[in-house]
């Protein structure tokens, strides 16, 4: 039961944070390792922006770098541009489409080593710090009203979660009759 909790509640704590970060990580590793090499490179049905496994995975890297730098502008004492420059958060399909944009044409195999690079660096991010840093509200001026936590929380557990759903729902497995 405990770890049923552990997937569906929000982080509260730097261990939950790590604890989710991993599990949800691994768990949609794991996922895009079930299928077949065929099943990976097959396009999305229509009226979606990431139109493979390639785009989602590209989309949550590209995501672990703008927080990279968010926070690395933002303890440095500058406001970043969030969620980059030239984007409000209204626009943010408009920049995913960028993202998109700049990674359609990479390959799979590229996009995973990217990704898992850029993970273990929000992972040490994460760990480099106090629960009190992580999850104190208003304590960085950066994070405005929020924790540098509802960051992390955003651009790891959860995003590792949306990820996993959307593929799920959008590769099924051939029926063979």
């Amino acid at each position: 039961m405990h770890e049923i909790y552990l997937s569906m509640a929000r982080p509260k704590s730097k261990k939950e944070l790590l604890i989710q970060s991993e599990k949800n990580y691994q768990k949609l590793l794991i996922l895009i390792d079930s299928y077949t090499e065929s099943e990976r490179n097959r396009t999305f049905p229509e009226g979606y922006l990431n139109r493979n496994i390639r785009d989602v995975l590209a989309h949550l890297h590209h995501w672990h770098l703008m927080m990279k730098d968010w926070y690395e502008v933002g303890m440095g004492g500058t406001k970043p541009d969030m969620p980059a420059k030239g984007y409000s958060w209204k626009m943010t399909s408009e920049l995913n489409k960028e993202i998109w944009k700049k990674y359609n044409t990479e390959d799979l195999s590229k996009i995973k080593h990217l990704l898992n690079n850029s993970y273990l660096e929000l992972r040490k991010l994460i760990e480099n710090h106090t629960e009190k840093e992580l999850f104190e509200k208003k304590r960085y001026n950066w994070t405005g009203s929020t924790s540098l936590a509802s960051y992390l929380i955003s651009t790891t557990s959860s995003h590792y979660d949306w990820a996993y759903k959307l593929i799920k729902k959008c590769i099924k497995p051939i029926q063979k009759n």
